[in-house]
């Protein structure tokens, strides 16, 4: 792996998290909110520093910090707890209507590695970029924040509720 790929201590990423095989996961409020309720774990429990999130229906995209250890290790427990989490909510849902569906692309991708016991939720790279310079964190918040636009869901990236653009948005970021 690239140095540029690697996270470090004290280090300013911007990160993608993906569903395997794009699924459209975050579509239903049940999903998001153990999305958002384990981010604000992790922000109180774990020392993860977000300074700009969205959360889009089949990925993730942060630009994140922690002072005190590898940010891959947060992002390891981050998402084999939402992992578990996720695909037990999905699979014991009643109320799914793609439930079949989206346990045969859980499979697939799980048989596809060694490090799955059946399933896998989230795609393995997270594709940590360091930020150095201040031009390209503001590159990074501006991509993060015209994601639901350029999507086609919302025309002004406040609009969007999953995102540090919002106002109203239910995951609180620091200022860099």
């Amino acid at each position: 792996m690239s140095e540029l790929r690697k996270t470090y201590e004290g280090g300013l990423f911007f990160m993608t998290l993906t569903v395997v095989g794009w699924l459209d996961v975050f579509t239903r409020p049940l999903y998001v909110n153990e999305i958002i309720k384990s981010l604000q774990f992790c922000q109180q429990k774990k020392g993860l520093e977000i300074y700009a999130y969205v959360i889009m229906t089949n990925h993730i995209h942060l630009v994140a910090a922690r002072t005190e250890g590898e940010m891959s290790d947060v992002l390891r427990d981050f998402k084999s707890f939402t992992a578990k989490q996720l695909l037990n909510l999905i699979l014991e849902n009643p109320k799914e209507s793609r439930k079949e569906w989206m346990e045969m692309v859980f499979k697939y991708h799980g048989t596809a590695t060694k490090q799955n016991e059946k399933y896998a939720f989230w795609q393995k790279t997270n594709h940590p970029i360091a930020l150095w310079t201040p031009a390209v964190v503001q590159e990074k918040i501006i991509y993060i924040h015209e994601n639901p636009v350029r999507a086609g869901y919302v025309l002004e990236p406040h609009e969007w509720y999953l995102s540090s653009a919002c106002p109203r948005s239910p995951i609180k970021v620091l200022s860099l």
